[in-house]
């Protein structure tokens, strides 16, 4: 797209530089506690379009609101006693409601894809926040990346798939969490719409029950997504994803977990361990840049062995399963 992307380490005059680019229309790379977002003014169609624009990313598929605290969240969303509780229990941080607009709403429509429910979230990263404060208004923020490749943990990844496009990216180093956030839907019964960096076990403490499933229709509907994350296909290396293997094939490239390794590991182009320890958490903080790392050593595929399905394994193997089905 022709434009000279800035890099500014964090801090005052990075917030102020990225006050002035949201305030103008424009578009930011910028860090979060989950991985870093790419921020346009929520209120602002064109900039919303513009956001779209440079990430490749369908119109349909709606974008999560960034917000600096309860209040701003209040003035364009609706919440319920549940939803209540669980802002107050995990806000700032790694989760996202699906809420009624409010009334009077300001974010553009096209950046909630038509739909009549937002997405919201109050991030806990200290230079997302400092934005926030500086720029004053709710700010429209996916993945800082092309859409459908694998998200940015670090501002150089940002800057290998957007440079170009955007007009600043603030390197605020590596992020903590490493996968997106959890999403809930605040429906007649709170739904689990996306696993990720808050398991759900803690909501469901927090809720006092189970969180619902979604309904196998709405699923599996790749044109209208209910939140963001929720396409098919979505976080996909180019490399073919192999899941659950016991070996490596040849010119394959390993992902591997815990201590013990797979057969054929030996032979492997490149293995990367997401956590020696089985440390789920370490291992969601290293998952995407290890996929891109190991999608860039040109193997034929990654293979990938299994991770446990709990706690924040549940979010991995999402994020897995769709970089899967991506390259098939």
């Amino acid at each position: 797209m022709g434009l000279k992307t800035q890099v500014l380490p964090a801090g005052e005059a990075a917030t102020a530089a990225a006050a002035r680019v949201l305030a103008d229309g424009r578009l930011v790379g910028f860090p979060t506690e989950t991985v870093y977002g790419l921020g346009a003014d929520a209120t602002n169609p064109a900039a919303v379009a513009r956001l779209y624009q440079a990430k490749g990313r369908p119109s349909f598929n709606p974008l999560i609101t960034h917000v600096v605290d309860l209040a701003a969240a209040r003035k364009i969303a609706r919440f319920d006693a549940p939803a209540a509780r669980l802002a107050e229990a995990f806000w700032p941080g790694p989760l996202t409601l699906v809420l009624p607009k409010a009334d009077g709403c300001a974010v553009a429509d096209l950046a909630t894809a038509g739909l009549d429910k937002i997405a919201i979230r109050i991030p806990a990263h200290p230079v997302a926040r400092a934005m926030l404060s500086a720029f004053g208004g709710p700010v429209v923020a996916p993945s800082a990346n092309l859409s459908g490749h694998v998200s940015p943990t670090i501002a150089a990844h940002v800057q290998g798939d957007l440079a170009g496009r955007i007009d600043l990216i603030i390197d605020g180093g590596a992020v903590d969490v490493g996968v997106e956030s959890t999403i809930v839907g605040c429906f007649a019964a709170p739904t689990l719409l996306r696993p990720g960096g808050l398991p759900r076990e803690a909501i469901e403490r927090v809720l006092g029950c189970a969180l619902a499933g979604l309904p196998e229709a709405a699923a599996g509907d790749t044109t209208a997504p209910l939140a963001p994350g929720m396409l098919v296909s979505h976080y996909a290396p180019r490399s073919k994803v192999r899941l659950g293997i016991e070996r490596v094939e040849a010119g394959e490239a390993l992902l591997a977990f815990g201590p013990r390794t797979a057969a054929g590991a030996e032979a492997a182009v490149a293995v990367m361990n997401l956590s020696v320890r089985g440390d789920l958490a370490e291992a969601a903080a290293n998952l995407f840049g290890y996929l891109r790392s190991l999608d860039a050593k040109g193997a034929l595929g990654i293979a990938v062995m299994p991770v446990p399905d709990h706690g924040l394994g549940e979010a991995i193997n999402d994020r897995l399963r769709r970089a899967a089905i991506g390259r098939g």
